[in-house]
């Protein structure tokens, strides 16, 4: 949350911070958040980096050498993914546990990820990228979306910014839902898979079975809570809109076989919604 050091500093019996940097090692030692060691050269580097290494304090905590490898891997693994190309090594020493994360294509294998265990409706994810500037500032938004149908009938949406999952959305993903109702709903009339006369495609109607990851980066992310569950740049909501307006159209325009499966879908459980609204009725 942006804390993370700070707080692991406050609740470890002893924390030691090395940082490799211009050829040297520097380091500085803690005991429950107090310095015990100033900052100090303790030798010469050949690579760079950071290494944090702490013992939680047993007068916080009754478990101190418990730490749950499941919990470190999926977050690892989370991150191998929404930063392509980027070795990340977990091993638990004690138990002789190792995981490697390495991904080249990103998002798009999250998304395979998600769905090893279910009936896909197209053989590989729609995948895209796009950027933009900011309002105001340096820098570039940068936006990266993976999307995938199957025949369930839930959704699973996640969003991201700065690799920070945001577990409430916010502007990016509500910019990716608008732009996805729109695309779908304008091609599916536009090809006569969908009569004019026909009830609209919802977005519950859209987003049934789809599995989606909408990742951007943000120069200056603003977040609701200190926990940052919700991304709150207003300018991201236009800028996801018109990237995936774009790219998408584009997908079912060169890939009309796909784009009538995953319509069908939709229809289906549009016209499904509506005969179940019916049946309330009567």
């Amino acid at each position: 949350h942006g804390v993370g050091a700070k707080c692991v500093n406050a609740v470890s019996e002893w924390f030691v911070a090395e940082v490799r940097r211009e050829g040297k090692i520097h380091q500085m030692s803690f005991s429950r958040g107090i310095t015990t060691q100033e900052l100090k050269i303790v030798g010469d580097a050949s690579s760079t980096g950071t290494k944090i290494t702490f013992m939680p304090d047993d007068q916080i905590f009754e478990e101190t050498r418990e730490f749950k490898f499941e919990l470190l891997a999926k977050r690892l693994r989370e991150l191998a993914f929404l930063n392509p190309g980027v070795k990340i090594n977990l091993e638990d020493e004690k138990d002789s546990r190792k995981e490697n994360f390495f991904f080249e294509n990103g998002i798009s294998e999250y998304v395979e990820y998600l769905n090893k265990s279910k009936n896909c409706l197209i053989d590989k994810p729609i995948a895209f990228a796009g950027e933009a500037p900011p309002e105001s500032g340096d820098g570039l938004i940068i936006v990266e979306i993976a999307m995938i149908y199957n025949d369930s009938f839930n959704d699973q949406l996640y969003a991201y910014a700065n690799s920070i999952h945001n577990i409430e959305g916010g502007t990016h993903l509500s910019g990716f839902r608008t732009a996805l109702t729109r695309v779908i709903n304008s091609y599916a009339r536009q090809n006569d898979l969908l009569k004019e006369k026909e009830l609209s495609l919802t977005g519950d109607d859209v987003r049934e079975g789809l599995t989606a990851v909408v990742s951007v980066k943000v120069p200056e992310p603003r977040f609701e809570g200190q926990t940052k569950t919700k991304l709150s740049n207003r300018e991201v909501d236009g800028i996801v809109q018109k990237i995936v307006g774009e790219k998408l159209k584009h997908y079912f325009e060169v890939t009309p076989e796909e784009a009538k499966t995953i319509i069908q879908k939709v229809i289906h459980a549009a016209r499904a919604r509506e005969a179940a609204r019916k049946a309330r009725e009567t």
